[in-house]
């Protein structure tokens, strides 16, 4: 087949959406496995535009709680839809509860592999999500003094950690996106792998990249490195990708036991599983969960949202089995909802938040941090979950004790004073 013009221009064009960002280096691919393949893997799962945690993981029994929420909106204590009790609560007298939709976060909790910690947060009382989302992916709680005014264009903290680590192998880092998250900015070879289900063959095939490869061969300036990464990383991902008699991407087979739900965190979790599999050397994987800005009609929307992300957390989890002891999977979320519900039929943004830390080295069905209590006294601003545990000390610790960055933490959260570590995982 020739290579028209047309065709060629949207190669080019699906090739830059998987150019890294930031700023661009000379780096050579390694042969065979990865000299990582012993290292930990920490897969950082976004679910961006506000999490209701108190829809997720509510208490119960607290007066307060009962007394500001519609019933459809928070997780009952009693009758035919009530939530799943959690055995060790963090407030006395509280009966914390799952969400009903949330079963396999209680299996994978019960069984030890999940710890949660309540009423995380950022310092900034921004209710932006862009401000929020800017803030956690460069590291920073939007407290700090004497920070330069551009310092969150600059790089990410997941780039830091990269760094930290000492890594500079294409593919030990992938945003499993459209485009590549903000945490990742920094790290040259880091590519956005949104979907391995048919492959990354650009647009006009094997005739395509190898125009491609020739136009970018013999420069030294920065698109054409860019290109040379970006195309090299494509080749070495499709030429592990196991393919039918046809020569096409056989259809990816989960392991037993790993029964994914349907929708866009299925494709992420599917797609960072396959990247591990194939033995490339991943070390940290960046994936988005979106919808959860729930202003209107929370409570069918929020179960939808709770259903997925519990199942696709346990078919992960299952998928993963033989790298249990490699791997850890924290969420983070930019805020929590607001205590009161809305008119209609909704929460708005809040403040605190929760997150979750998934791994073969869990100190799990625990629950940690500090609960704050929902009396108005106790609340931010006077609506709003307080934040008593700085959503750093979470990533921190995991830092600390699966990545041997510890000495790092001052580079990798600028401005952050570290705090006693939870206990959250195992070195």
């Amino acid at each position: 087949m020739d290579i028209t013009r047309r065709t060629l221009l949207r190669s080019t064009a699906a090739a830059a959406a998987l150019v890294p960002a930031g700023g661009l280096r000379t780096l050579a691919f390694a042969e065979g496995v990865s000299a990582a393949g012993s290292r930990d893997i920490l897969v950082v799962l976004f679910l961006r535009g506000g999490c209701d945690v108190l829809h997720l993981l509510g208490p119960a029994n607290d007066p307060n709680y009962i007394a500001d929420r519609a019933p459809e909106l928070r997780v009952l204590d009693n009758g035919d839809k009530a939530g799943i009790s959690l055995d060790q609560p963090i407030g006395k007298g509280v009966d914390f509860r799952l969400h009903g939709e949330a079963a396999p976060l209680a299996e994978l909790y019960r069984a030890g592999h999940l710890a949660i910690v309540h009423a995380t947060g950022i310092g900034s009382a921004t209710r932006s999500h862009f401000e929020a989302q800017d803030l956690i992916e460069a590291g920073y709680s939007g407290t700090e003094t004497g920070a330069r005014p551009d310092a969150l264009t600059d790089n990410g903290w997941v780039a830091r950690t990269l760094a930290a680590i000492g890594t500079t192998e294409p593919l030990s880092a992938v945003s499993v996106t459209n485009g590549v998250v903000n945490a990742l900015h920094g790290f040259a070879p880091a590519l956005a792998i949104p979907d391995l289900q048919h492959g990354l063959d650009l647009p006009g095939g094997p005739q395509a990249t190898d125009v491609l490869q020739a136009l970018y061969r013999g420069g030294d300036d920065p698109l054409r490195r860019a290109g040379t990464i970006t195309v090299d990383g494509m080749n070495r991902v499709n030429g592990r990708l196991p393919r039918g008699p046809d020569g096409k991407i056989a259809t990816y087979q989960p392991d037993p036991g790993a029964n994914y739900d349907d929708g866009e965190l299925t494709r992420g979790l599917q797609t960072v599983a396959r990247l591990v599999k194939l033995d490339l050397g991943l070390q940290l994987a960046c994936v988005d969960m979106g919808g959860w800005d729930t202003h209107e009609n929370q409570a069918g929307r929020f179960a939808g949202l709770a259903r997925q992300l519990s199942r696709n957390l346990l078919a992960f989890w299952n998928d993963m089995a033989p790298w249990h002891d490699r791997l850890t999977l924290v969420t983070v979320s930019e805020f929590g909802r607001r205590l009161r519900s809305n008119r209609s039929g909704g929460t708005d943004h809040g403040h605190g938040s929760l997150m979750m830390v998934l791994s073969g080295h869990a100190r799990g069905g625990r629950m940690y941090g500090t609960w704050p209590g929902l009396a108005t006294p106790d609340l931010d601003q006077g609506v709003d979950l307080a934040a008593t545990t700085d959503y750093r000390t979470v990533l921190a610790e995991i830092m600390t004790a699966r990545l041997g960055c510890g000495a790092a933490l001052g580079h990798i959260f600028p401005g952050y004073r570290p705090h006693p570590a939870l206990g959250l995982v195992s070195a």
